[in-house]
């Protein structure tokens, strides 16, 4: 197993096959993901799925996105989330008419070490909208 550690405002470690939870917030000041800017994020997540990386799961919430995923041989983390981020970025601006900074720049990510840990981020993924709104009955992003 092969493990790198780096650090920008958080710390980042990346091993080789490993399976991340990835979570990014909308720039403060911005105003909360309307349904088709949702819609426009989930389609950039899934885009490159089975060929840069295997997708476990994502939610899309109204200022923030997880994502469960495991980068391919040869492709790194950081470069998938910063396609993820500065692709939506462009598309909400010229598509929604956002202005300035659309992400906050940094992410946060973390290795799963086990099964329980990925049952717990998947599960955590899947419960998310009906923690925060407990009267919805589904939720597509």
């Amino acid at each position: 197993m092969v493990a790198a550690f780096y650090r920008r405002r958080l710390p980042h470690i990346r091993v080789d096959g490993a399976i991340y939870f990835v979570t990014w917030r909308v720039q403060l000041g911005q105003s909360d993901l309307s349904a088709a800017e949702r819609d426009s994020i989930a389609e950039a997540i899934r885009h490159f799925a089975d060929s840069r990386y295997r997708l476990h799961a994502y939610v899309i919430m109204n200022d923030h996105v997880h994502v469960l995923v495991r980068p391919s041989t040869g492709c790194a983390l950081a470069q998938i989330v910063q396609s993820w981020k500065s692709f939506t970025a462009n598309q909400l601006q010229r598509q929604h008419g956002r202005r300035g900074a659309v992400w906050q720049g940094e992410y946060f990510d973390r290795v799963v070490r086990d099964d329980d840990e990925y049952e717990q981020k998947r599960d955590y993924i899947l419960n998310n909208p009906s923690k925060r709104w407990p009267e919805i009955d589904s939720y597509r992003w």
